[in-house]
């Protein structure tokens, strides 16, 4: 985060236009049956930025879980610690910070010299904690991830891991200290005589969202990792390289609307995420090592219990982030590939920056949300029987920015039988529908394509389709339906006039390999 509005709002228009495309990754997992529900490039090298300190966090966690540490525990400020670049809570050397403050700065306003004080004062040193941070992940089972430092500020060699290796620590943090994870839903606290607000936009906004962090650097692109419970369903997120905050938020939205449904309701049918016993550490000095000087982190680390890989299921592509997909190929996904021990990824081509957070940050901040704001839900009876083609991870390259590049082509989808029975909606209270809803709504089937909170957007949504799927939309009638649910009034975009089923589930078949979400069901 730049530190005066006038630097936030000049870098904000540098990372979110002219042209940025940071490389792009996203998965969507089950959490109870371990299936991946969504995946683009999960398995390709990218940046965590401050994602990074989910991992940092973990190992707080850890000790606090062990005795060593509790939330009035005092840790000392070094200055190398004080010294790190925004965002930062701007700790003066000598003095000292409570662990429980730490844990919430490094939530809410992700600050780096936190992270630090943190690292120093359970191993001694940034460097020795990097190598604790590394090996916690081999023994998690992210074998392609290492880390160079606690915060995820830009560093030679950098922080690498994968969209994959990010779901498997969401899932571990979370299964392993339950009593600290809701942490994560800390939208704001007081620091001394400061408010500090938090950069997830999506808590209180989207339904089910109970976490977990942000991160930004030039190199990484917008990233966001996302946990969410809602009636027996549970998922967690990750999306890594957005163009900007808003359109990355987006992303994430659609995917948990989509895919939070589709998880399963039923007992948990996959291994819980487990740690493979890690080797004896080193003695480390407890002088801290200067960065110029700084070793590249161990090579040699003990063999994993392997996460087993998921089932693959994959949802329809959010048309968001259909802009940032390759062309789907048939090539199976190559299984992922560690990081070679010893040989750093190339970065020679990415450009260093010093924030690590999304630079509108205090913008979007929000605190205790008022008391009509408006939460976004997962359209009821989503049907999920329709399903992309698996995406191919392209070849190993160097992870690079791309400055100016084209936009990739919008992936194609692969067609399932258009017989499949549609799932009836379930009897829900009469909605206030409007009056165009009133007159529209004829035949037997409509079919829905989301609900949102403006019918502004509902229309737009229905527009779009409509220019998507014209021929199989030419006798249907587009409307928005009002509802209130839950305190919050959704505007549903529907097209009625289908009369047989079979007819609606064609129009949704067509509507999904467009990159739209769609059920049908009678009306």
């Amino acid at each position: 985060m730049a530190s005066s509005p006038a630097e936030a709002r000049k870098r904000r228009h540098h990372a979110g236009g002219g042209g940025y495309t940071p490389p792009y990754a996203a998965m969507v997992v089950d959490v109870k049956s371990g299936r991946t529900l969504h995946a683009v490039n999960e398995d390709a090298a990218r940046i965590p930025a401050s994602l990074t300190k989910v991992m940092t966090l973990y190992m707080l966690f850890e000790q606090m879980e062990r005795g060593r540490f509790d939330m009035d525990s005092e840790l000392k400020v070094s200055s190398y610690a004080a010294s790190q670049p925004p965002t930062k809570l701007g700790l003066r050397p000598g003095t000292t910070l409570s662990v429980g403050d730490a844990i919430k700065s490094m939530i809410t306003l992700s600050a780096n010299d936190a992270s630090v004080v943190v690292a120093e004062n359970i191993a001694g040193s940034e460097d020795a904690f990097a190598e604790q941070m590394t090996r916690k992940a081999r023994a998690l089972g992210m074998s392609s991830t290492r880390f160079s430092n606690a915060n995820g500020l830009p560093a030679s060699p950098p922080n690498i891991t994968t969209a994959r290796d990010l779901t498997v620590l969401a899932r571990a943090i979370q299964e392993r200290f339950p009593r600290y994870f809701p942490l994560f839903q800390t939208r704001a606290f007081q620091y001394g005589s400061r408010t500090i607000r938090g950069h997830n936009r999506l808590l209180g906004k989207v339904e089910g969202v109970d976490g977990i962090k942000t991160g930004y650097t030039r190199a990484s692109g917008f990233n966001l990792m996302t946990s969410a419970k809602s009636e027996g369903h549970q998922i967690v997120s990750v999306v890594l390289g957005g163009r900007s905050g808003a359109s990355r938020d987006k992303i994430m939205t659609d995917l948990v609307l989509a895919n939070l449904p589709r998880a399963t309701t039923s007992g948990r049918s996959s291994v819980m995420v487990a740690e493979a016993p890690e080797r004896e550490e080193r003695a480390r000095p407890e002088e801290r090592v200067r960065p110029e000087e700084r070793p590249r982190v161990a090579a040699a680390e003990p063999a994993p219990i392997p996460v087993p890989r998921p089932e693959t299921v994959s949802a329809p592509m959010p048309a968001a982030a259909r802009a940032y997909a390759p062309m789907p190929t048939q090539t199976p996904i190559a299984p992922p590939r560690p990081v070679p021990a010893g040989q750093p990824l190339q970065i020679s081509n990415m450009r260093p920056v010093t924030a690590t957070t999304t630079p509108s940050a205090m913008r979007w901040s929000i605190g205790a949300q008022p008391a009509d704001a408006k939460v976004l839900r997962p359209p009821a009876n989503v049907d999920t029987t329709s399903s992309i083609a698996k995406l191919a991870e392209p070849a190993a390259e160097p992870v690079k920015v791309a400055e100016n590049r084209a936009e990739p082509a919008a992936s194609s989808v692969a067609r399932k039988s258009d017989t499949v029975p549609a799932r009836v909606q379930a009897p829900e209270p009469a909605p206030a529908m409007s009056h165009q809803a009133a007159v529209v709504a004829s035949g037997k089937w409509v079919i829905q394509l989301g609900a949102t909170d403006d019918e502004g957007k509902a229309k737009e949504i229905l527009a779009r389709a409509r220019a998507k799927a014209a021929g199989s939309l030419a006798s249907a009638s587009g409307f928005t339906e009002k509802v209130e649910k839950g305190g919050s009034t959704l505007f549903r975009a529907r097209f009625a006039g289908f009369d047989d089923s079979k007819d609606a589930q064609n129009a949704c078949a067509k509507l999904k390999r467009g990159g739209f979400s769609c059920f049908a069901t009678k009306s």
